[in-house]
């Protein structure tokens, strides 16, 4: 679970940062990062996983995933920032493994 400061809830938040953050992909997430200019606050993350993705049971639990690995990256993150992790279809059928291997490569590929 991520702590209240660390959400991203609203949507001209999420908005914004997939309009003007820097974007990655993989073949089960794209990863939206944008940067708050040195302003004081938490990191804050947010997730998007469409119908596409499946059924609310597979939904639900590519969430729980996605969340869980974000938690364990937020520290990583520069400054203030927000992170929008989007799944794509083949995230219902890849593992906690495979999607924290794509989240780090994707991430990676945004911070430098």
């Amino acid at each position: 679970m991520l702590a209240a400061p660390n959400r991203l809830t609203d949507s001209a938040s999420f908005r914004e940062a997939v309009r003007r953050g820097r974007r990655a992909g993989s073949r089960t997430m794209v990863v939206h990062l944008a940067e708050d200019g040195g302003l004081p606050g938490e990191s804050r993350v947010g997730l998007v996983v469409s119908k596409a993705v499946g059924v609310a049971v597979v939904r639900n639990r590519v969430k729980r995933r996605l969340r869980h690995l974000a938690r364990e990256q937020i520290s990583l993150l520069p400054g203030r920032c927000t992170l929008v992790v989007r799944a794509l279809p083949a995230a219902a059928s890849a593992s906690s493994a495979e999607l924290g291997a794509d989240l780090a490569r994707c991430l990676d590929r945004v911070m430098s």
